[in-house]
């Protein structure tokens, strides 16, 4: 029984989900879900059975309003919730290939002065985080909240403000350059200023998350071993690769993990961060520094099953397991449960 809590912090907003080889900008039709990384992850860590407190900022808008309660409904804190009464809920604009993988198009409702995700608070987190450090083993972040001036000293705050409490950070690197960038850029590759403020983090860290394309950019390196040991407190490193093998570094323990292909993939989004979920799951019980290879394996297979099973609905939410969906999974393909 998990008895400790995790916090997740950053971006909550709306993925409209243009049809599959659309344009979500003008094709349609469009479907609109919940998303957002660190929102993603609260909401199936929740779903799993976790205790779970949110630190975000939603515009006073439907989206809004509605976002605010479905994380009520999944049983989330949402002391840390805030309002913004100037800046709407962000919208991005998510093209799918008819294979269901996408990408990121851009952001619609603008108005002029940003996105309720880009004005995080510091002052009112300050206020609020005895509700929601309580009992808080982990701290689970994404990198988008440095990308904005306000809401990167919000961010800030929360990582030292964990450190302090000895609440563990695992931070999924979750490189988007269209939240980092005014116009929409055909470049990729983080520029030298955006991969300082990003390395400026990762001293902190206990985990690091990473597609195996940001490891490259980043590091350039893949293998969890060295990038781990580029860093001078050797984090843990988990490096996925789509539906290729994911390779690891959980404590000291090492390996690599084979996919679990769904039996139909819908639609790709919210993948990686039901399987950051996962890892978060299991790691609430048990310390980090006392993983051995069986337990690190066990782990890393429950992140997958949890992946695989958002592949196969519509949004990065809606189709999130529940334990008994992930135990059944790993039962009937002979895994470790």
């Amino acid at each position: 029984m998990n008895t400790g809590s995790v916090i997740a912090m950053g971006e909550a907003l709306i993925d409209r989900l243009g049809p599959p080889g659309g344009d979500p900008s003008f094709d349609l039709p469009v479907t609109d879900c919940f998303g957002g990384a660190p929102a993603n992850v609260a909401c199936a860590l929740s779903r799993l059975g976790a205790n779970v407190s949110f630190i975000g900022c939603l515009g006073n808008d439907s989206f809004g309003k509605n976002f605010k309660n479905l994380l009520i409904q999944r049983g989330i804190n949402t002391s840390g919730l805030q309002r913004d009464n100037l800046r709407p809920t962000r919208v991005v604009l998510v093209r799918r290939d008819s294979h269901g993988e996408r990408s990121f198009e851009g952001f619609d409702g603008e108005k002029g002065l940003g996105f309720a995700d880009q004005a995080i608070s510091r002052e009112q987190i300050i206020r609020d985080w005895p509700l929601v450090a309580e009992k808080a083993r982990w701290l689970i972040v994404g990198t988008i909240p440095l990308a904005s001036e306000k809401s990167s000293k919000a961010f800030l705050w929360c990582i030292e403000k964990a450190l302090h409490e000895g609440i563990k950070i695992a931070l999924d690197l979750n490189w988007r350059p269209t939240f980092w960038r005014k116009q929409v850029s055909s470049v990729s590759e983080p520029s030298v200023k955006e991969k300082k403020q990003i390395f400026s983090i990762l001293k902190n860290v206990s985990l690091i998350k990473l597609a195996k394309e940001e490891a490259q950019w980043f590091f350039n390196n893949s293998d969890p071993t060295k990038i781990s040991s580029s860093l001078a407190h050797k984090p843990s490193v988990v490096v996925t690769d789509g539906s290729n093998p994911i390779s690891w570094r959980l404590n000291n323990q090492t390996g690599k993990s084979f996919a679990i292909t769904p039996s139909s993939i819908v639609d790709t989004t919210g993948a990686g961060d039901a399987f950051t979920a996962g890892l978060i799951y299991k790691l609430i019980s048990v310390e980090l520094d006392q993983i051995n290879q069986h337990m690190a394996e066990d782990i890393i297979e429950f992140g997958i099953a949890c992946g695989s099973h958002v592949c196969t609905g519509v949004g990065a939410i809606d189709a999130q397991p529940y334990l008994e969906d992930i135990h059944n999974l790993l039962r009937y393909k002979g895994g470790i449960s």
